[in-house]
Order: structure tokens, then sequence, then C-alpha cells
């Protein structure tokens, strides 16, 4: 695209006085840098990507205070992971995580492993362990 055709729309950049850095070519047909504050369909495809994720967090969250999910799964969709990238931080298998999904395996776990969750999650194992949103 022309650099007088780099998109200016207002989006979420726009909110954190934010741009953008893109590749435009010039009047002489040189690749330039030029900065742009957002492009809607861009600003779309965001805004739903975090309206789920929102929703997936919400969901998660209702699953902990109904007795259904234990507070790893919360913390773990509030850090926007997925069940292989905890594993891996924790250095555990996927199956081991899911387990530890559970209410009742989760009142068991050591504090060691508490400590390496909490860890992963930036927060202490009290706010796991409490829950505290």
């Amino acid at each position: 695209m022309k650099k007088e055709e780099v998109p200016q729309d207002n989006g979420y950049l726009v909110k954190g006085s934010f741009r953008e850095l893109c590749y435009a070519v010039d009047k002489d047909g040189n690749y330039v840098t030029e900065h742009t504050t957002g492009w809607t369909p861009k600003t779309i495809a965001l805004s739903n990507a975090i309206d789920e994720i929102n929703e997936r967090v919400e969901k998660a969250k209702q699953k902990v205070l109904a007795n259904q999910s234990s507070p790893i799964e919360y913390f773990m969709e509030v850090n926007k992971m997925d069940v292989s990238i905890l594993a891996s931080y924790v250095g555990m298998w996927n199956w081991q995580v899911k387990r530890h999904f559970k209410p009742l395996v989760f009142k068991k776990l050591k504090l060691k492993t508490l400590q390496k969750y909490a860890e992963v999650f930036e927060i202490t194992t009290e706010e796991l362990t409490q829950m505290a949103y």
C-alpha cells in the first residue's frame, strides 16, 4: 500500500496512545515505515478475540465458584494460556495439569506444586488458594 493510504482508523491502539509500525511504499516506489493508529478490520478481529478471552475467564471463574474446577484453570485463562503451555511452564504433563483442575485434587496439592503454579501466574500461593480476584 502507498504511504498516504496507510489506515488511520480509531481502534485499540488509539485508546492507549500507541501506534503500530507498518511498511508502505513511498512516491519513489521504495519501502518505508509508517505509523498507523489502527485499521478497522484488525480492530474488529482484536475486539472479537478480547471478548472471547473475557468470556473464557468468566466461565472459568464461575466453574471455580461452583466448585467444578480449581483456581488453576481460572488463572490459566487470565494469563491467556492453554493446558499445554501451562504444563510446559510448570514442568508437568498435560494430564497432570488437567487433573489439578479437579477441586478435590487441588486441595491435596503440596506447597511445592502450588508454588510452581503461583510463580508461573506471578501471584502468591495464598492468592492461588484463596481465589483472590
